[in-house]
């Protein structure tokens, strides 16, 4: 059983990616108004007639939400018919769903006012790391409920394994947040070279969207070597792999003049390497705890006393 619940909750986990990547394709079509402000109604009614583009791009994002949240809904179930109470796994899929309804109540907000599609606000840039921020969450809880099957260790964010992985995790976040508004300002104000592209940068007239937007690729040079110092300090390749293969996407999207495609492959290797980060983290934290473990001393240890036997 427990077996099964792991395939399932990585398949949960994989899901989720999908999920978030079709949020970014609404956001990268302008289609987030596809259903105008309704919700969780689209145009007013359960099923739209004849739906536009845009409305069957933003529709179909909504059917997938609501298939996560039967999902979530069985994973938590799940969860506490296989493990005993005060297990990991219980706490990690119950976070999960709650993460997940956060998800959902972001998402509507965004749509009740309106701050999809061309909104250029700046209450639009707050919605939007705020929804960042609750989706790596999410995120994080589904890969601790995978890693919790096998781990059932509480571990605490203290020593040299702490001083390096907090700041990873909390520089993450922010080029995370950085990215978000990068793209959002490449959908609004798309340019067609990147000469334009950097004039837009430096006008002092341009969107905020435009002039925070150079503060991406700094965090995430700053970001990327944090991570690769820490992937060298504890070995961890896959996760080193990950942020080379993710700068290495990162310049081709600002070359390319972020092509809907590319921003969609460059936001899935950020998963990815937030999902392994949180994966390396929880490791080199398991493998601190087991390696303060209390070793009993041979001269300690109990030896069987010999069976007389009958000669």
């Amino acid at each position: 059983m427990r077996k099964a619940f792991a395939r399932y909750a990585v398949a949960v986990l994989g899901y989720n990616l999908f999920v978030i990547l079709w949020g970014a394709y609404v956001r990268a079509t302008g289609s987030g108004a596809g259903c105008g402000n309704h919700w969780p109604l689209c145009n007013g009614v359960v099923v739209p007639h004849a739906p536009a583009v845009n409305t069957l791009i933003e529709f179909t994002h909504r059917l997938m939400s609501g298939l996560d949240v039967v999902a979530v809904g069985l994973l938590v179930v799940w969860a506490f018919r296989t493990f005993p109470p005060g297990h990991l796994v219980r706490l990690g899929a119950t976070l999960s769903a709650i993460f997940l309804f956060t998800e959902a109540l972001i998402g509507a907000a965004l749509v009740k006012l309106e701050q999809v599609a061309q909104n250029a606000s700046v209450g639009r840039a707050y919605s939007l790391s705020g929804h960042l921020i609750n989706t790596l969450t999410l995120l994080a809880c589904l890969t601790l409920t995978v890693w919790w099957v096998r781990h059932d260790t509480a571990f605490h964010f203290r020593g040299r394994v702490a001083a390096w992985a907090i700041p990873g995790l909390l520089l993450f976040v922010l080029v995370g947040i950085a990215g978000a508004i990068a793209a959002l300002g490449d959908t609004l104000f798309p340019a067609h070279s990147l000469a334009e592209g950097f004039r837009q940068d430096f006008d002092p007239a341009a969107s905020f969207f435009l002039r925070l937007r150079l503060l991406h690729p700094i965090l995430a040079v700053m970001t990327g070597g944090w991570l690769f110092i820490f992937g060298l300090l504890y070995r961890r390749w896959a996760l080193m792999g990950l942020v080379a293969a993710q700068i290495a996407a990162g310049a081709l999207n600002l070359l390319w003049l972020a092509p809907i495609w590319m921003q969609m492959v460059h936001l899935l290797l950020a998963d990815l390497v937030w999902i392994t980060l949180v994966l390396a983290v929880a490791s080199s934290l398991q493998d601190r705890v087991e390696s303060r473990a209390p070793v009993t001393p041979p001269a300690l240890r109990r030896t069987p006393t010999p069976t007389p036997t009958e000669n």
